[in-house]
């Protein structure tokens, strides 16, 4: 996909994030500026779509997780990103039929090619809404109409949380998302950091910040916070392999430890 303009009159020269993320993970929904920034980062990082990769798979167990043993019916994945194969609301439905899922974004690009691929898809909308404003995410008739916050609902927080910027408090917003949560509810985060290979880490991080978004590195502590006032669910916070791989199945050892992942449940 090439040209000058995109959906809602995007100017399709600005690299984007989920469009560079979506060349990592294979697709085609992404442009010549996404794709010449993003083989920048792979010159300092190339295993970032291995990471890529892995950070999908985290997304979808976690999810058959909580729709299956958690008995959780209701999902809102915020910052989703471009739809690809197996999406939240395929495997979620897939596990629990009738399931509902919301997905969030602010990028025209995702908005508008979420809402053409799921046009008609039934328990499933994409809204806009940004995370620096969650009162508005939540408070939107679009994800009330569908979602029960009554009732136990999954948050999803998948490689997003790095976007905010420590000076804009991610750690209050996530604290506002859980006081407005249903006990029973969960928050699914994964999170990039600079565990180890960290020049490497943040050569790449750099790479993006040329990109529509901040980049934030941050530790594993840091991201622990993030957890405060839910019960972390085993394996706890991991290397993105680690977090309940399939049955039989090693996990690889040959990637960095670029990413941090967990699941937590509000008691």
């Amino acid at each position: 996909m090439d040209g000058c303009q995109g959906p809602g009159g995007v100017d399709l020269n600005v690299p984007n994030v989920a469009r560079m993320y979506d060349y990592y993970l294979g697709g085609k929904d992404n442009y010549a500026a996404d794709r010449a920034l993003a083989d920048q980062v792979l010159r300092v990082a190339p295993q970032t779509p291995a990471l890529a990769q892995e950070n999908r798979a985290f997304l979808q167990r976690a999810v058959r997780h909580l729709a299956g043993p958690a008995g959780i019916g209701q999902f809102v994945d915020i910052g989703a990103g471009l739809p690809t194969l197996e999406n939240t609301h395929e495997v979620a439905q897939r596990t629990a039929p009738g399931a509902h899922v919301v997905y969030v974004d602010n990028d025209p690009v995702v908005l508008a090619h979420g809402r053409a691929l799921l046009q008609g898809a039934a328990g499933t909308r994409v809204i806009q809404g940004d995370l620096r404003r969650p009162d508005e995410i939540l408070g939107s008739p679009e994800l009330t109409g569908l979602i029960d916050l009554a009732r136990p609902v999954a948050i999803l927080l998948v490689s997003v949380l790095h976007c905010v910027r420590d000076e804009e408090d991610p750690w209050k917003i996530v604290a506002w998302l859980r006081d407005t949560m249903a006990p029973g509810s969960h928050l699914v985060i994964s999170h990039i950091t600079a565990a180890d290979h960290a020049e490497n880490a943040e050569a790449g991080a750099d790479v993006y910040r040329r990109a529509s978004t901040d980049m934030t590195l941050r530790t594993h502590s840091a991201i622990r916070r993030f957890f405060d006032g839910f019960e972390l669910l085993e394996p706890g916070l991991v290397r993105l392999t680690e977090w309940r791989p399939p049955e039989g199945v090693t996990p690889r050892q040959d990637l960095p430890t670029w990413f941090f992942c967990g699941v937590g449940r509000k008691t």
